[in-house]
């Protein structure tokens, strides 16, 4: 089979011909980025936090009518509500460890900031950009999170002050993310760094395998490893208990915790959402990266079904209009497998020149997406991932028109002569 006469029959068809190939060309750019923006969402559902996900919750409420100022008396008053409450849930029967903590992984409640190697560095201008964790003592192993070097916080390194101190922490531990960022030598336990600009030194005591930032928001997307966890308890009229259980516990105390804490002080409010297990929290945090990746998938089928439509109906139409050229062939001795392999060759040709022009669009599309939505650049792998799926569909689509007219008769060329 010579491709002269299949360029030569697609000639009289230029308008249609266009058509699919352009439809083809846009399906190839739509489908290569469409798979690549699910595979970065699924990517990020999947990636750990780096803590011991199971058997974990918190809870948050709020004291009513506790103090609000600044001053010693009732910053001592208010640590020594929270340290009530620590000290009634970790004698709850499956509790494990509790405690204190501004926010978690993917909890969507964030303190960003910069650390620098230099006192007084502008913020904009630290070394690494990064999140902040304050807790106590227990904060490592109810989060579960792998200490790699250096020690643990005790209870003695641990302060406390009030939500609008800004004091930076005599001491943290730091993700192994952040602390070879700074001391690529692999030697940050001991080293200082400066928190947020300020002048006073903060040593490294410690470093953590990881532990991810409490937010999925684009703006953490170059720094999802980089944490700094203090020992600081921080006093205000809110709290967050982290709370870890026994294995097979972890219902029956997020019962019972609002009685528990109730029964130390009722002056207070937990609202319904405020005992939420981790499970949850993480399911929440990638809500819209799930809903983003379901959207692709069906835009993604949609245009794959509307093309492949649109090579049945455009095929069917020759086929319909070649018939008696069709008997003619077969007349002269064509076989069936030579119609048939005529228009699936014809549909290659149709198919290939929409996958060049659809690679370019991918690129291009691919280009914009990256300068006005922060995403990376798609991987070659992409585009031949769906290059192979409108190839192959089109190969799909035109096999059962083709089929149809490989099985035209050769006494039609009579019959119409």
């Amino acid at each position: 089979m010579t491709l002269p006469p299949i360029i030569a029959a697609l000639r009289k068809h230029k308008a249609g011909v266009v058509l699919i190939a352009l439809q083809i060309a846009l399906t190839l750019a739509i489908v290569c980025n469409a798979i690549f923006i699910i595979y970065t969402r699924v990517d990020n559902v999947r990636r750990p936090t780096g803590m011991d996900e199971r058997n974990l919750f918190m809870i948050e409420q709020q004291w009513v009518g506790a103090p609000s100022g600044d001053d010693p008396v009732s910053l001592q008053k208010l640590d020594a509500m929270l340290r009530e409450d620590l000290a009634a849930l970790r004698a709850m029967p499956g509790v494990e460890s509790v405690s204190p903590s501004n926010s978690m992984p993917l909890l969507g409640s964030s303190w960003g900031g910069s650390v620098a190697l230099k006192p007084g560095t502008d913020l904009r201008g630290g070394d690494a950009r990064t999140v902040y964790y304050l807790g106590d003592e227990q904060l490592l192993s109810t989060l579960g999170v792998h200490l790699i070097a250096g020690r643990n916080f005790n209870a003695t390194d641990v302060v406390n002050r009030s939500f609008r101190d800004n004091t930076q922490p005599d001491m943290v531990i730091v993700t192994k993310a952040l602390a070879d960022k700074l001391f690529p030598q692999g030697d940050a336990i001991g080293k200082v760094l400066y928190i947020d600009g300020a002048t006073k030194p903060s040593t490294i005591i410690g470093e953590v395998a990881r532990l991810q930032v409490s937010t999925t928001s684009s703006w953490v997307s170059n720094f999802p490893w980089n944490s700094v966890i203090a020992p600081v308890r921080m006093d205000g009229n809110f709290s967050r208990y982290i709370v870890r259980t026994k294995p097979g516990q972890m219902d029956a105390v997020m019962r019972a915790a609002p009685n528990v804490l109730y029964k130390v002080n009722p002056m207070r409010v937990i609202a319904d959402d405020g005992i939420r297990p981790f499970a949850d929290i993480r399911a929440e945090a990638y809500r819209a990266d799930i809903g983003m990746a379901v959207l692709m998938g069906v835009v993604c089928l949609i245009l794959l079904a509307v093309t492949a439509a649109g090579i049945v109906g455009l095929t069917s139409f020759w086929v319909g209009q070649r018939h008696r050229q069709i008997g003619v062939r077969r007349a002269l001795g064509a076989k069936k497998s030579d119609i048939l392999h005529y228009f699936q060759l014809e549909n290659l040709l149709i198919a290939g020149t929409g996958a060049v022009i659809g690679i370019a669009l991918a690129v291009g599309l691919n280009r914009v997406l990256m300068l006005n939505f922060a995403m990376s650049a798609m991987p070659v792998v992409y585009v031949l991932s769906g290059l192979a799926i409108v190839m192959a569909l089109g190969q799909v689509a035109v096999f059962v028109p083709a089929r149809r007219a490989s099985n035209v008769p050769p006494v039609v060329a009579t019959r119409t002569v």
